[in-house]
């Protein structure tokens, strides 16, 4: 009996291949391309730019109502009474007492620390002629540190009920000075300039500033310092003697001519020595009675 060769598999996978018809392959179907309809696009943008804004207009006023919220809860806060005035440490006064003093800036009332105004407390204040300025510190939560500073008299006058008065450098009517005070005495010239209403400040502080600068060499020896509308001054020393001195200007050069003069110079009684011009002076006699 005969065989029959077996075949190879490389030969029967060719028989098969020849036998069995092959499937035409399927072509990859492509997926349709979504097409936007503009009308729908046109619709939905406005609506999104609408919410944006919407979300905006909702932040800001969120943030508008912290803020405020913030803003009175805290101004409720601070006009509580541990952050109120308690303790006032007040330095300076001479002339008024610190229960007056605590009496017209309000202090005695306990303000809240932050409606609490230097400026304001500076204007309270101005009632007190001896009062220039002052100085306040605020140490949190209720402490305040009041220093109060007074300007110096450096004249006295007569005002117009002839009651003899303090005199700043500003001019200004202080208060009341005994007749013993040894201060030189501001007059106007003519004398009625002083009647009705108190002359030295403004134009005749003029009288003030040269009595406030007076040298120690004659300062004792100067009984009148004489003011007239025009702000022109004149010293009159116990002598007696006078000095014109014009106005209030150059008044260190102004001094030492009237120094030199007094101690050098032989006058007379009623001589009035012109220094306007320093390096130039003249004297002219007393006048004739």
């Amino acid at each position: 009996m005969s065989r029959r060769p077996r075949a190879s598999t490389r030969e029967r996978a060719a028989v098969l291949d020849k036998t069995i018809p092959r499937r035409p392959r399927e072509r990859e179907k492509k997926k349709p391309v979504a097409v936007r309809d503009t009308a729908v696009v046109d619709s939905i943008e406005p609506r999104r730019r609408r919410s944006r804004r919407w979300l905006v207009v909702k932040i800001v006023v969120g943030v508008v109502l912290i803020g405020s919220t913030l803003a009175l809860g805290g101004k409720w806060l601070l006009h509580q009474s541990i952050f109120r005035v308690q303790h006032v440490a007040l330095t300076g006064e001479a002339h008024e007492t610190a229960a007056e003093i605590l009496s017209v800036t309000h202090l005695d009332a306990h303000p809240a620390m932050i409606d609490l105004s230097a400026t304001t407390v500076q204007r309270e204040l101005g009632v007190y002629p001896w009062i220039g300025s002052i100085s306040l510190i605020k140490r949190w939560p209720n402490t305040v540190d009041l220093a109060v500073h007074e300007v110096a008299a450096v004249a006295v006058a007569y005002d117009a009920q002839h009651v003899l008065r303090f005199v700043s450098v500003s001019g200004r009517n202080l208060s009341t000075a005994p007749r013993s005070t040894n201060m030189p005495t501001l007059v106007t010239t003519p004398a009625s300039l002083a009647t009705t209403t108190w002359p030295f400040e403004g134009l005749e502080s003029a009288a003030a500033v040269v009595a406030s600068q007076l040298p120690v060499a004659f300062a004792s020896q100067v009984s009148q310092v004489i003011v007239d509308a025009q702000g022109n001054v004149t010293l009159q020393l116990t002598t007696p003697i006078k000095f014109f001195l014009g106005p209030a200007t150059n008044l260190n050069a102004k001094f030492v001519a009237v120094a030199s003069s007094i101690a050098h110079g032989t006058f007379v009684a009623g001589d009035i020595v012109d220094v306007t011009t320093p390096s130039e002076l003249s004297v002219t006699g007393p006048s004739p009675s």
